[in-house]
């Protein structure tokens, strides 16, 4: 047990030294710090434009419009300036080419109504659409004028239609309600970005690990002191713990982040985030399922992370030794995605009891509908008999798989370690 140890020790301690997991969790932390506080971000860049207003000049040639659109935009408390320009549309594009105007608006005759032209040097989006808009209001206000209809008559034709959801009666595979789904839908979209970057990142790093050994002949000298079964889940663990420290980490960073903005008053604790889901009505047992499924996920792909790397020589096989791995999670998170807008078709639900899909697909599924307890409870079932399974596959092919040097492709150094490992025992 103290070999055990000292492997994950040794695995553990090499990784969270490394350039590549000091350089890999600040930019993580970064990433998490700006998501967090996007909304603020953005807010502030808002505020700076919001100085300095933008100055439009309008050419009216209907001699009509620009009082109206004038009212509008000064009763909406629209952040542009007005200015009746009476001069020819030629010297109004060469005042906005020389910055004495933001942008001028031509308005000529139609059909109609007038036919706007808008010009500018540096595009706004903001101020294109707020004219567009207040055109848009006078336009409305003037027909509803020739047609002689009332402001209560107006409010009629534009109130909006009483529309609302409800799921059928309760019971087996039901849908949830929208406010659960909402809820639902966020975390279920983490976890399978979480498994997808984790599964491919962690999975890579087990393997390249074996690999570098191998290929430095380390190897050979650690397991004549360790058993190549020992040594192979102490590299899961070890990784395992790394993995746990960039988690906890961006737990850390993200929670002290939320107690910042919250004591200075800057809206909710986890910003932009509240807007999808809400710390009182966090659902726990989602929350434990997701635990579960992603710890499950690593030790399945990471027995064959470990495996297909004990089987390599070089470390420029390992990418594709792990090719198959990363081909599995691919087709899972794809899957998921299609299941995001239709979870309780056939193709996802029979899905979602394949061990290597089970992870992300019956989360899915337990976020986005009321699935069975059996249901849940087989799938997990299946998958903890294939993470057995491989572990005992995995385990007899790292025992020959460690000794084994040569350019054989991977699938034959497979046999060859199986049967190098029962001459071993």
């Amino acid at each position: 047990m103290n070999n055990f140890w000292t492997v994950v020790g040794h695995s553990y301690m090499n990784k969270v030294k490394s350039k590549v997991f000091v350089i890999s969790t600040a930019v993580t932390l970064t990433f998490v710090l700006l998501f967090a506080n996007v909304d603020l971000i953005i807010n502030l860049f808002e505020a700076e434009e919001s100085k300095e207003p933008a100055h439009v000049a309008i050419l009216d040639e209907t001699g009509e419009w620009y009082p109206a659109i004038a009212e509008v935009l000064d009763r909406e408390q629209s952040a542009i300036v007005l200015t009746s320009f009476t001069e020819s549309e030629k010297e109004g594009q060469e005042a906005v080419s020389s910055g004495q105007f933001d942008g001028m608006l031509v308005l000529r005759e139609g059909a109609d109504v007038p036919e706007a032209t808008y010009y500018y040097q540096s595009v706004n989006q903001a101020v294109t659409a707020a004219l567009q808009h207040g055109m848009q209001t006078v336009k409305e206000a003037q027909a509803t004028a020739d047609l002689g209809l009332s402001d209560e008559q107006l409010q009629q034709i534009y109130a909006p239609v009483s529309f609302t959801t409800e799921p059928v009666e309760e019971g087996e595979g039901a849908v949830k309600t929208e406010e659960e789904v909402a809820q639902a839908s966020f975390l279920v979209v983490i976890l399978l970005f979480v498994i997808y970057f984790s599964v491919i990142m962690y999975c890579s790093m087990i393997a390249t690990e074996v690999a570098t050994e191998k290929s430095s002949r380390v190897m050979e000298i650690l397991i004549s002191s360790v058993s190549p079964v020992t040594h192979m889940f102490g590299k899961i663990v070890g990784i395992a713990l790394v993995a746990l420290s960039q988690f906890f980490l961006i737990v850390l960073i993200g929670g002290v982040n939320a107690l910042l903005r919250m004591s200075a008053g800057t809206g909710e604790g986890l910003g932009v985030v509240s807007d999808f889901v809400s710390l009182d009505a966090l659902p726990v047992g989602l929350m434990m399922y997701a635990l579960l499924f992603y710890i499950l996920s690593y030790f399945l792909f990471a027995t064959l992370a470990a495996m297909l790397g004990s089987i390599v020589s070089r470390i420029e096989d390992v990418n594709s030794a792990v090719g198959p791995i990363n081909f599995l999670v691919i087709v899972a998170f794809f899957i998921a995605m299609f299941g995001m807008n239709a979870p309780e078709s056939s193709f996802v639900t029979v899905t979602s009891f394949v061990p290597f899909f089970t992870p992300m697909i019956m989360f899915l599924r337990v976020g986005m509908l009321d699935v069975p307890l059996w249901e849940v409870a087989l799938s997990i079932a299946l998958l903890v008999g294939t993470i057995g399974l491989f572990a005992i596959l995995a385990a007899r092919v790292y025992r020959g798989g460690v000794l084994l040097y040569g350019n054989s492709s991977s699938w034959k150094h497979i046999k060859t370690a199986l049967a190098l490992s029962k001459r071993e025992r």
